[in-house]
């Protein structure tokens, strides 16, 4: 028997003539701008809008460990302190140390990476030997000792001790892609035409890093901020200044846990969450406007009236009319 289809066939409904992607910000990274720019307008303004001075003292009985309220929104610790007013004044300082180390060990990233993936030679040997020291020092613990030791445990001490850590993995991925691009033709092309050297790094190499080297300063600026943190916690940090790692000390030395005062530790925690989270997804966005794979990874088109993924099956669409000649 032989099966005649018809003639003319319904085409099937493309969006475009030919699959089209945009190439906005993805969902992710716009949560994690969102988050982070949150916290900077917080940072800001929070030691202005704080309702009470963090290191004032009340022993009254009304005031010690007092659960959120009207007048402490986010109620006291033991020494009936306010800790809003701890978090606003300390997030401030949290976020400055960050991005203060992230400023510094991404510059020096820099410098390192594209001299060594560029010079080449023994240059590329000394800096990728001097990196690659650095990557296998333990970190956590070098920090405690030299933190421990310094004679101020100040902020200007713990940035300068984490740039002095924080740099050698963001020089490995500079050099890396630096040892790629300085051998594209545009490359060779601005060598023959006499253009010097310092021309072409900043000129031709380092404006097509500029992702790479944005999201190694978020990447740099999130390790800060949880390793401050982490040290605050265990007590190596400046008493004088707050911070939300300090808000955690004294929770943790003043049994918060056991006394069930979740509000002495729970908000400082939460924020220090969201605010890694909101540096992750921001770091997934660079690395997308970056990576053109993985934009085609994220994108869709839509075919038939269905949004489609590069990752998903590749999609069958049939006329109506080719369907029910197929079914008899």
């Amino acid at each position: 028997m032989t099966l005649a289809l018809p003639t003319r066939t319904r085409r099937a409904r493309l969006s475009t003539a030919a699959p089209s992607r945009t190439h906005r910000l993805s969902t992710k990274a716009r949560v994690g701008a969102l988050i982070c720019t949150l916290f900077v307008i917080a940072a800001i303004v929070g030691p202005m809008v704080a309702p009470y001075n963090p290191s004032f003292q009340s022993f009254a009985p009304v005031d010690i460990l007092h659960a959120p309220s009207a007048a402490h929104l986010l109620g006291t610790t033991a020494r009936g302190e306010d800790v809003l007013s701890q978090i606003l004044v300390g997030l401030r300082a949290t976020l400055v140390l960050g991005v203060l180390t992230g400023a510094i060990a991404t510059v020096l990233a820099v410098v390192v990476g594209i001299s060594a993936g560029f010079l080449g030679g023994v240059w590329d040997e000394l800096l990728s030997l001097l990196s690659n020291v650095f990557l296998v020092l333990p970190a956590l613990p070098l920090l405690v000792v030299l933190i421990g030791y310094l004679p101020q445990r100040g902020q200007t001490s713990t940035i300068l001790v984490l740039s002095f850590l924080g740099w050698p993995w963001g020089a490995r991925v500079i050099r890396a892609q630096t040892l790629t691009l300085r051998s594209r033709d545009f490359v060779a092309a601005s060598r023959e035409t006499g253009e010097r050297t310092w021309r072409i790094i900043f000129f031709e190499i380092l404006p097509n890093e500029v992702s790479l080297i944005a999201a190694s300063f978020v990447g740099t600026v999130l390790y800060a901020i949880g390793t401050s943190v982490a040290l605050a916690f265990i007590g190596l940090t400046n008493f004088s200044q707050w911070s939300l790692g300090l808000i955690l000390y004294w929770a943790q030395n003043g049994n918060a846990l056991q006394l069930n005062a979740w509000w002495w530790f729970a908000p400082a925690g939460l924020c220090v969450a969201l605010l890694g989270t909101g540096l992750v997804l921001l770091n997934f966005g660079i690395d997308e406007i970056g990576n053109p794979r993985l934009r085609e990874a994220t994108g869709r088109v839509r075919i038939d009236g269905r949004a489609w993924r590069p990752s998903d099956p590749t999609p069958v669409v049939r006329s109506a009319a080719t369907a029910r000649a197929v079914e008899r």
